[in-house]
């Protein structure tokens, strides 16, 4: 069978040594989980493509596609067994200043230190903005093992810290 999987496109939106983060609510997966602006790959769509309409829907701001810089690309299986692939970029300039423009997905936006995230940062968000902080565009984040947790990402942030997060085998 051809191997499916959901490509996320994903805006690392850096300023002052800070990234951007929103808290996920009400869309029924990871809600309460702080994550950077993202959205799905449509059809016709290219990455670049899919990553500025998202950050013009979700934060309203518009990004060029010469002002993009690939920095990450994950791939893992959440929880659910889910297999995504994430497309990480960071805007190197772009206009206006960010809004929550969808408050019925988003609790609120906020800049964190890019090594203090919160400890309810998604580990897909989290990989993605460490490797923008070492500058590693090349270092996958691998696949988990397949095991279940007991909640969708209970203890994710210790097992990220410690390494033991399952996403650590490289390809």
């Amino acid at each position: 069978m051809r191997y499916r999987t959901i490509v996320d496109a994903m805006l690392i939106l850096v300023r002052d040594g800070e990234v951007l983060l929103a808290e996920r609510q009400g869309t029924g997966y990871a809600d309460g989980w702080w994550n950077v602006t993202s959205g799905h790959l449509e059809q016709g769509e290219t990455i670049a493509q899919a990553v500025i309409r998202e950050v013009r829907e979700e934060i309203g701001i518009t990004v060029a596609p010469h002002d993009l810089r690939f920095v990450h690309l994950c791939h893992f299986r959440n929880p659910e067994g889910d297999a995504r692939l994430g497309v990480f970029f960071e805007a190197l300039t772009w206009a206006g200043e960010p809004i929550k423009a969808e408050p019925h997905k988003c609790a609120r936006i906020a800049w964190w230190p890019l090594d203090q995230l919160p400890s309810n940062t998604y580990p897909y968000t989290r990989r993605g903005s460490s490797s923008t902080a070492r500058a590693s565009p090349t270092r996958p984040c691998g696949e988990t093992t397949g095991r279940r947790s007991p909640g969708p990402w209970a203890g994710a942030s210790s097992r990220i810290a410690s390494g033991s997060d399952g996403m650590n085998r490289m390809w």
